[in-house]
């Protein structure tokens, strides 16, 4: 009998996280920023620099935030 209850216990996690959207919102978002990156970079060189720089910014408060 425990080991029934724990293949149902289980199953209803997976049911669970296969109807979660969690993550959905963020894979929205990296798509987004690659196709603004993309078409950023391919506008002019000066712009590529100034957006690299920004991004590397934007890239170390998230490391940073991170470790926390």
């Amino acid at each position: 009998m425990s080991i029934r209850r724990t293949y149902l216990n289980l199953w209803c996690k997976l049911q669970a996280l296969k109807n979660s959207c969690c993550g959905q919102d963020l894979i929205e978002y990296a798509l987004m920023a690659g196709l603004v990156a993309t078409g950023v970079v391919t506008m002019s060189p000066a712009t590529a620099d100034a957006f690299v720089n920004i991004i590397s910014k934007v890239n170390s408060v998230i490391v940073v935030a991170g470790r926390t």
